[in-house]
């Protein structure tokens, strides 16, 4: 069977609000993610993926959860880490080109928003806690 890793970023600010971001052709927010390249860690995964797509440079403070779950037949593991911002600003230089807006979003609005991956919402929220 395929198997695809990744890792996502969960980083939130003083004002409770969590980094966000969206894809073209969607309506749906996720935190930022993407896939493990040849020869990288997950945390540095995590933090190249938070640059790319938001223009942001974090530090990883720790892991949160592991996710595994199959798609299309291809066994998925996203690695989920607490990080916070060390500089930078938002800015997208995905090179897939396949994120058009990065934002801060109130966790208490959560529910509110169209989710790509509605089972983050837990994990955003205890991460918050």
């Amino acid at each position: 069977m395929k198997k695809w890793s990744g890792s996502a970023a969960v980083c939130i600010n003083k004002n409770n609000e969590v980094l966000m971001v969206r894809g073209k052709d969607s309506n749906a927010w996720a935190v930022p993610s993407g896939g493990i390249e040849t020869g990288e860690t997950p945390e540095s995964c995590c933090v190249r993926e938070v640059k790319e797509e938001t223009g942001y440079d974090v530090l990883i403070k720790n892991k949160i959860h592991i996710k595994e779950t199959l798609i299309d037949e291809i066994e998925v593991i996203t690695y989920y880490f607490n990080v916070e911002i060390i500089g930078g600003e938002i800015e997208i230089n995905d090179p897939d080109q396949t994120i058009i807006e990065a934002g801060w979003k109130s966790i208490s609005e959560l529910h509110n928003l169209e989710h790509m991956y509605p089972e983050d919402i837990a994990v955003i929220k205890k991460s918050g806690d």
